[in-house]
């Protein structure tokens, strides 16, 4: 089973590296991954695992990095976090002492190494040697708090206190800005999307309203939502009208009017009466609980350029250590006399050399570019999806609820006993060209012993004696029943025979989405875009013409689809957009499925990138904030690793000093982790 766990402040790439293989030493933890960007610890566990397994995952991290918080991940909006002044009281007490010091020597002549300075240092330095102390225990030596403990002591031997205190001060300022960066950050972020429900009316079993915690809602519960009230399940409103605000979900800021028995999905906000609903699903089985997840869990699936950084940190942080030890040993070896100096040198050198910045920065780039799409009603399901959208070659498009609306209206028919028979038998269809029929024959409908449907082909049914037909030419020409109309007309063509005998034909019309048009014609400028479709050659012309003179496959079942998709070759990565309905299989398949889906349950469960307000123009929009984020990755890798070469040489020959150092590790990944943050407050952001 896997369980999550909170780990606030931890930052560090290889204490979180430590903290993985120590846990899963621990008998009930199969594995563990750390998430940086939500600050999450994903844990694979077996059924021993209970909530006693806190306090020994707590100990394991006190033990490898100091001030980090732990806490299961369904208490994370309980936990109050100390202040700063709160958790940092000692520093500032040891800056009081440091200053009584200099206060003493200026005034009493005291020698420049008197005991206010030492007890000042080892109050401000307390944390880092608390790190260092608990490095040694577990044997590791080689790590940025040891340097620091080493470089600082070095400097307060040999009576230069004013440096050791400013390198201590800027760098616990400079974790402390850190800390609070990334921590913004993924608050920032998370108010982009802020899904949750608090509470919930629900009525009682003595017809009263109370007040619930939406996880303690059950099926067929009526819950009351008023003015200004988030939906908290999805479920079927039984009393009132009202429109909903459904931007949350779907980035579209123009009302949804909803009466009485319409189906609402939860996140919806009540903009205007108060309504009566009937819980359809339980609160983890709704649309926003799985939303949720969605973004939260998004950057577990981790993009290339993320896994290529994780595996660059492995061999990196060895490599720089191994440099640094001969950076000390072989000028020492040849200058005793200066071996002071080269100590100095292999710690500058080894604090610059932490791959903090590109750790923390390339991940939140991800994510923030995962909350920046969620705003505008798009849903990726990784961050690998989000950084391969970039590289698209194809696009593979349906037709129907894609670059049609769906709505379809009856054209024409051959006569009223098509009408009659076709409504009768796609009444127990749920397609939106079955519905269409039903609609269109208002009379009374004949029932059957027996219906059969056949994907991609239509229905059968058994009435009696008779045996009746409704669906594609294929289907009758596979009964070998001839069609006495050769030629299908543009539309929908939906065939009726009856034992054995061609009863006659209806046609049924859609209307093609205002943005499809220029929405297609903009994308035609970069990928190749064709269109499959069930439909006919007539129809499926008609539109791949109206819509930009796009390529096109028609009159192709749903296993027909797949077939050509994989067909159609590629340079790169293709991708296919589909309504979420009858397009599960492709969507799966592709190496990028994107349903337009509505927030539809099924939609989201299949595929990869999920179309919230079923706008084809908002597949533009993820394609550039895509773009933006690749953009921003390179930027805060090529930032992170040219002023760290630089700094790495200075320090090489001398010429970094242990501030220079500092900027190097923790100014860099504040200026990466702000970078990456333009991608929710940057101008084009907006512009979106």
């Amino acid at each position: 089973m896997i369980k999550k766990v909170i780990m606030q402040n931890l930052i560090c790439t290889s204490c979180a590296s430590k903290i993985e293989k120590a846990l899963t030493e621990l008998p009930y933890i199969h594995s563990a991954s750390f998430n940086f960007a939500n600050q999450t610890m994903i844990i694979d566990a077996t059924d021993d695992y209970t909530d006693n397994a806190i306090h020994d995952i707590r100990k394991i991290v006190n033990s490898i990095e100091h001030g980090v918080v732990v806490y299961p991940y369904e208490k994370r909006h309980l936990i109050v976090h100390k202040g700063f002044i709160k958790s940092n009281w000692l520093i500032f007490v040891g800056l009081a002492i440091f200053f009584l010091g200099r206060f003493l020597e200026t005034n009493l002549d005291m020698v420049r190494t008197n005991p206010f300075y030492w007890v000042g240092y080892l109050l401000i330095a307390h944390k880092i040697i608390i790190k260092t102390f608990n490095g040694l225990k577990r044997k590791d030596v080689f790590n940025e708090n040891m340097l620091m403990v080493i470089a600082t002591m070095a400097a307060m031997f040999i009576e230069k206190p004013y440096e050791a205190m400013l390198v201590i001060i800027f760098y616990s300022l400079g974790e402390h800005l850190q800390h609070r960066a990334v921590h913004q950050s993924k608050q920032e972020i998370s108010s982009l999307i802020d899904l949750h429900v608090e509470y919930a009316n629900v009525l009682d079993e003595n017809d009263n309203w109370v007040v619930k915690d939406p996880l303690s809602i059950q099926k067929n519960d009526r819950i009351l939502v008023k003015n200004g009230e988030r939906i908290p399940v999805d479920g079927i409103i039984v009393k009132g009208s009202t429109s909903l605000n459904t931007s949350a979900l779907t980035g579209e800021s123009k009302p949804l009017t909803v009466r009485e028995g319409n189906f609402v999905l939860s996140g919806n906000i009540n903009v205007e009466n108060v309504i009566e609903m009937r819980a359809a699903k339980e609160y983890s089985e709704s649309t926003i609980a799985k939303i949720i997840d969605l973004i939260e869990n998004a950057t577990n699936k981790k993009s290339r350029t993320e896994n290529f950084i994780t595996r660059f940190a492995k061999f990196y942080t060895p490599i720089v250590t191994i440099l640094a030890l001969f950076m000390f040993a072989i000028p020492s070896y040849l200058d005793p006399a200066n071996m002071e100096e080269y100590i100095f040198r292999a710690a500058t050198f080894l604090v610059i050399s932490c791959p903090c910045a590109l750790v923390l920065s390339i991940p939140l780039s991800y994510y923030a570019g995962i909350g920046s799409s969620a705003k505008h009603g798009i849903l990726f399901k990784g961050s690998n999806f989000l950084d391969m959208m970039h590289e698209i070659d194809v696009i593979g498009i349906d037709k129907t609820g894609t670059l049609t609306h769906g709505n379809f209206v009856v054209d024409g028919y051959t006569n009223l006993e098509t009408l009659h028979l076709a409504a009768s038998l796609e009444q127990y269809s749920n397609h939106p060209i079955a519905q269409s029929v039903v609609r269109a024959y208002d009379k009374p409908l004949d029932s059957f012993d027996s219906v059969e449907e056949m994907p991609g082909y239509g229905l059968k049914a058994i009435q009696g004696d008779d045996t009746i037909l409704v669906g594609s030419r294929k289907l009758l020409e596979r009964d070998k029943i001839r069609v006495k109309d050769k030629r299908d007309t543009a539309g929908s063509n939906v065939f009726v025979a009856k034992n054995g005998e061609y009863i006659g034909r209806i046609v049924i019309k859609d209307q093609i989405k205002d943005s499809a048009k220029d929405v297609i014609r903009h994308l035609l400028k970069k990928y190749r875009i064709v269109m499959l479709t069930g439909d006919n050659k007539d129809t499926a012309s008609e539109v791949a013409y109206e819509v930009g003179g796009i390529e096109f496959r028609h009159s192709l079942l749903p296993e027909d689809k797949i077939h050509e998709f994989e067909n159609i070759k590629s340079r790169g990565p293709k991708m296919y957009v589909g309504d979420g309905i009858n397009d599960a299989p492709l969507l799966k398949s592709a190496d990028i499925g994107v349903a337009m889906g509505n927030g539809s349950e099924l939609a989201i469960d299949v595929a990869d990138v999920i179309i919230m307000d079923d706008d084809i123009q908002t597949l533009d929009k993820a394609f550039t904030i895509s773009a933006r984020t690749r953009r921003i990755v390179y930027q805060n890798i090529v930032l992170s690793l040219g002023i760290k070469f630089l700094f790495l040489v200075l320090a090489s020959f001398g010429l970094a000093t242990m501030l220079m150092a500092i900027f190097a590790d923790v100014g860099i990944t504040l200026i990466a982790v702000f970078n990456a943050l333009r991608l929710i407050y940057g101008r084009k952001a907006k512009q979106l």
